[in-house]
C-alpha cells in the first residue's frame, strides 16, 4: 500500500473505482476493485501533506512501521495473534474474499499471483466456506 500512487486509482470497466497497478514482485498487472471502507480511507487522506507531496494514496512510512502499528492495535484490542501486513493480506484473501464467495481465480488476480497454486494455499483455510456451500446445496436438493 505504501507504493500505490494516486494515478493508479482509476474508474474501472464497471464505473467503480479500482486500483490499477503493476506488482513489483511478480511484474504482473493487478486490478483490484475498491470496497467502500477502502474508498473512505482514500478520501480521508486525500489532503494529507505526505500524500499530496508524494502523490501517494496513503501516508504509509514503511512496512516495518505499519507492522508496529498493527502490533499496537492488537495489544489495545487484546488480540493474542501477531498482526502484520502479511497477515492482513492473508485475511483479505480468506475472510474478506474467499469466505464471501469470490472465486479463487479473482482472488488470485487481485493478489498478483502468477500461479493459481499459490492462491490455493489460502483456500485451504476456508473449509468452513465449503461446508456452508454444501449445506446450501443440500437445502436445494431437499426442496426437489
Amino acid at each position: 500500500m505504501s507504493k500505490v500512487k494516486r494515478s493508479e486509482i482509476v474508474k474501472g470497466i464497471d464505473g467503480e473505482m479500482w486500483i490499477n497497478t503493476n506488482r513489483r514482485k511478480t511484474d504482473t498487472v493487478s486490478n483490484i476493485p475498491l470496497l467502500p471502507p477502502a474508498l473512505e480511507l482514500i478520501e480521508k487522506y486525500l489532503d494529507h501533506p505526505v500524500c499530496v507531496i508524494n502523490s501517494k494514496v496513503l501516508p504509509v512510512p514503511s512496512n516495518q512501521k505499519v507492522n508496529e502499528y498493527l502490533k499496537e492495535i492488537a495489544s489495545i484490542c487484546n488480540i493474542d495473534k501477531p498482526l502484520t501486513f502479511h497477515i492482513a493480506r492473508h485475511t483479505f484473501a480468506t475472510t474478506v474474499t474467499l469466505c464471501n464467495g469470490v472465486p479463487i481465480e479473482s482472488v488470485s488476480k487481485m493478489l498478483g499471483h502468477t500461479n493459481i497454486k499459490t492462491t490455493q494455499h489460502y483456500a485451504k483455510v476456508v473449509d468452513l466456506k465449503v461446508s456452508q456451500d454444501m449445506a446450501a446445496l443440500k437445502q436445494k436438493y431437499a426442496g426437489i
